[in-house]
């Protein structure tokens, strides 16, 4: 049975995002345990950010499991970037690293956001997309 979750955006955790695999090597569709992914979500805090005025604002998320390398094109939509940020984002890679390609940034003020994530990441990876890899 092919087992896909292409459609929907579907929670991460930093780590996890970045063990994904190309599947099959050359598409805009990643894997994890053997289930097609494209779509992400993550909540994270920015840790560096390079704006090229009308053009991209690339961006680096970092949840505690790792760093993620994310872009937004400017000429798509606009975004304030320093703070707690729930970027939802196509899975992509550039120059053989995994990234994620924003569509929406929403920027959360709620503290406990940020924990509630992780629980429903843990969740989900245990439930949905396969045992969570430590």
């Amino acid at each position: 049975m092919d087992k896909s979750l292409s459609l929907v955006y579907v929670k991460l955790l930093a780590f996890n995002l970045l063990s994904l695999a190309h599947s099959p090597p050359d598409t805009p569709t990643f894997s994890r345990d053997g289930i097609s992914l494209s779509h992400a979500e993550l909540l994270s805090v920015v840790v560096y950010h390079e704006h090229k005025p009308g053009r991209f604002l690339k961006f680096a998320v970092d949840d505690g499991t790792s760093c993620v390398p994310c872009i937004l094109w400017l000429n798509h939509a606009t975004s304030p970037y320093f703070a707690r940020q729930r970027p939802q984002a196509r899975i992509t890679s550039y120059r053989g690293v995994v990234q994620i390609t924003a569509s929406s940034v929403a920027v959360k003020r709620d503290p406990n956001a940020e924990v509630l994530h992780w629980l429903d990441c843990l969740k989900l990876a245990r439930r949905v997309y396969g045992r969570p890899r430590s």
